[in-house]
């Protein structure tokens, strides 16, 4: 019988299943392809010889697979120690880069007469959710030495991606396309990542990490859910939020230096976002605050055009709010149905020449 153990390069080595361990213990041979297997430490730690294979190894997935099958003509259950650097990088050792192997090994097991032995998968370890981020981070610690565009990158280069990606992915959720979504969180993804390694570079006592960036995010969920993470009892979602501003403001008074300004419920409203999204905005944090609701409806009253349709539209913002609607979503949304219109009289004008 072969055994193929694979594992997970993102769990420390020697970190295998009882089975694992059973397997390996017990086994007529235990075979990998490099020397460098990060598994072969302890596995000799704990008194289980390994026998290399660089050779075959290297060689297509058909001719290890021969060598394997040849391999476990033996009295008793041979292993083979997936991975390695000798078969794949990034990743090495998991079901998905051994794919090929197995497919081979299969094909030689259907050719085989009943009661001789057959090819048996064993999981010594597995990721743990979140665990493939490693891969991403090591991905782009490679490029940014070794590609000549992404080394050169700086946080202000990056900038037009930060906010592009993200209009990427939300016209794929506003198409519904699932598939397209998953790729383009992806490229969201990939930007905090840049960002963070462009950081992690800086020797000026400003420089951060990815793991700062997940420690600071983590600290702050921690501490505005004290109804999950402590002992506060909340009644529903509306005092979840109540709390959250509450915290919020108290961070901002607590952040607020000597002299600066009074604390605003408006403080940390990001200007930059589009008009429609930032008025909606602006509305919710002073709702929230308890601000006058006629203070959306006020007039500059200066006869300007471009002030009273600026006021009328911050209005019409307030408005819809009212209804229930998020004004930014419905104007994309009508932005949608424009464009179909003027598609549609294209073809047809098309049609008729």
């Amino acid at each position: 019988m072969l055994i193929v153990l694979v594992t997970s390069p993102r769990v420390a080595p020697g970190l295998l299943t009882a089975g694992a361990w059973d397997a390996l213990r017990g086994a007529a041979r235990v075979l990998c392809g490099s020397p460098d297997h990060p598994q072969l430490p302890a596995l000799a730690d704990a008194g289980v010889s390994c026998e290399i294979l660089a050779e075959a190894a290297r060689a297509p997935a058909a001719t290890l697979a021969q060598t394997l099958a040849a391999a476990a003509q033996v009295d008793g259950p041979v292993v083979w120690l997936a991975g390695g650097p000798a078969r794949t990088a990034l990743g090495a050792g998991t079901i998905e880069d051994e794919s090929d192997l197995l497919a081979e090994l299969h094909k030689l097991d259907a050719g085989k007469d009943a009661g001789e032995p057959a090819t048996v998968l064993l999981h010594g370890s597995a990721d743990l959710p979140g665990a493939r981020l490693l891969d991403l981070v090591a991905t782009m610690e490679i490029l940014r030495s070794e590609c000549p565009w992404d080394a050169k990158q700086t946080h202000e280069s990056l900038a037009p991606h930060l906010l592009e990606e993200p209009y990427e992915a939300l016209e794929a959720l506003e198409k519904g396309d699932q598939r397209a979504l998953r790729e383009e969180l992806g490229d969201v993804l990939m930007q905090v990542i840049f960002h963070a390694e462009v950081a992690s570079e800086r020797d000026d006592g400003t420089g951060y990490t990815i793991d700062d960036i997940a420690d600071g995010i983590v600290a702050k969920l921690v501490r505005r859910h004290p109804h999950v993470f402590a002992d506060v009892v909340v009644s529903g979602a509306d005092e979840v939020k109540q709390n959250w501003d509450a915290i919020k403001k108290a961070e901002r008074a607590e952040k607020a230096a000597p002299g600066d300004a009074p604390a605003s419920a408006l403080d940390g409203v990001p200007f930059g976002q589009p008009a429609l999204a930032l008025a909606a905005q602006l509305q919710r944090r002073a709702a929230r605050a308890d601000v006058p609701p006629q203070l959306a409806q006020a007039t500059s009253g200066d006869g300007d055009p471009g002030a009273e349709l600026g006021d009328r539209l911050f209005a019409l913002v307030a408005a819809a709010r009212a209804d229930g609607l998020d004004p930014e979503t419905e104007l994309r949304a009508a932005a949608r149905r424009y464009t179909e219109r003027v598609r549609g009289w294209e073809q047809a004008q098309a049609g008729g020449r």
